[in-house]
């Protein structure tokens, strides 16, 4: 176990990738190669994770935020018919004539940030009390004339109400976007996560379930939309580095659309798909440590764990607890009390759009989604990893008790 010591216990710290010989067999066979940027083992992770997905298409990028901008691009998603040239809303684009993207403020700014990217407006909706997912309810209400897209997060690995979100959007032929960051493996009444949408945004960033330090996925089943995100990942050109320096000689390209560079390099993907040996099994331990941790915090009175649903199977990303009002600690002093113990923990989420600048630029204000900002003052995440032992849960756990009796 990684980490500095308190006292005579080393530190518990809040993840630790879980990566073996495997893993560096694989990554050292790319670095003897003699190639190492985007190649076959690129390929062969966006065929893997789209037939994960139950879905034909996928297009590695470098990480879960190129996807989500890859994804709003391709669905052509923008500052308006009548905005003018583009740039941020709230920052060169008329936000009364702009795209809108509704979104849950429970998540990592990135989603929101890319729809800004776009020209776009983003437009959060609350979220469900129990689950912190995107609350159905409240996007009907958010929708306009304006809206071009929807994402949905998947919180915690938690896959949102996807058929209630679909019932929603499809009547009104707005795509909805799956932020599946926390989600891989994951399933919604019995379909997988990346199936659920019109496209989905993976995550393989050093924290996730699994991981190739920096990396993602979009996965569709749209061809088009998948050809169109494809271009868009390297620069907008016809041919990637791969096909221009194969062993059929030299071949030139043209830039028939101004790109990104959002490519996945081999060395990523060999190690995401040496990783994704191992998904079935980490997200089995991930599960058997919730349990663990369910079972030793069923008397911690003044801790509330998110709802698990039964017609879900979780990914078990995130171990996310609330601290009731009224307990003696409030959320930072428990957080102070876990980290004096030893023990790592994260925030998932702070509302986006309380942060400084959604709140001085964009004008957003409290009270706008009072179920995620009453949530974003008394969430905490707890440890959680595969490696962890039984006996790190016991004492996070305990150490829980102890600070808030």
């Amino acid at each position: 176990m990684a980490g500095v010591s308190s006292g005579d216990s080393p530190r518990i710290p809040f993840h630790l990738p879980s990566v073996d010989a495997a893993d560096e067999a694989a990554v050292l066979e790319v670095l003897r190669s003699g190639w190492l940027t985007s190649a076959g083992r690129a390929a062969e992770l966006e065929r893997r994770c789209a037939e994960l997905s139950g879905v034909a298409h996928g297009v590695a990028t470098n990480s879960c935020t190129a996807a989500l901008h890859l994804a709003l691009v391709a669905l052509g998603v923008g500052p308006g018919a009548d905005a003018g040239a583009g740039g941020c809303a709230g920052g060169g684009a008329d936000a009364d004539a702009a795209d809108e993207v509704v979104l849950s403020p429970i998540t990592f700014a990135s989603a929101a940030n890319v729809v800004l990217h776009c020209g776009a407006t983003p437009v959060f909706c609350d979220v469900q009390p129990d689950t912190l997912n995107m609350d159905p309810d409240a996007l009907a209400a958010a929708l306009t004339e304006r809206t071009r897209a929807v994402i949905a997060v998947h919180f915690a690995g938690h896959p949102a109400e996807m058929d209630r979100i679909r019932a929603v959007c499809d009547p009104l032929d707005v795509p909805v976007i799956e932020d599946a960051a926390h989600a891989i493996g994951a399933r919604h009444k019995g379909r997988p996560v990346g199936s659920l949408g019109r496209v989905a945004a993976y995550s393989f960033y050093a924290t996730k379930n699994i991981t190739s330090g920096e990396g993602g996925m979009l996965v569709t089943d749209d061809a088009a939309l998948a050809e169109r995100a494809k271009l868009l990942s390297l620069h907008g050109m016809t041919r990637d580095a791969w096909k221009r320096y194969s062993d059929a000689g030299y071949r030139h390209w043209d830039i028939v659309a101004p790109g990104f560079k959002y490519n996945l390099s081999d060395m990523q993907a060999a190690l995401a798909l040496s990783q994704l040996d191992k998904l079935a099994a980490f997200n089995a331990e991930r599960r058997r440590l919730v349990e663990l941790y369910d079972r030793l915090l069923a008397d911690v009175s003044n801790l509330e764990p998110l709802l698990r649903r039964a017609d879900v199977e979780s990914a078990y990303h995130l171990y996310v607890v609330r601290v009731r009002a009224g307990a003696p600690l409030d959320r930072d002093g428990l957080m102070a009390a876990l980290t004096a113990a030893g023990i790592g923990v994260g925030v998932h989420f702070r509302p986006v759009h309380l942060h400084p600048y959604y709140r001085e630029a964009l004008g957003f204000r409290p009270g706008m989604c009072p179920v995620a900002e009453a949530t974003g003052e008394r969430v905490l995440s707890l440890p959680l990893f595969p490696g962890m032992r039984d006996a790190d849960v016991e004492r996070v756990a305990e150490a829980c008790r102890t600070a808030l009796a």
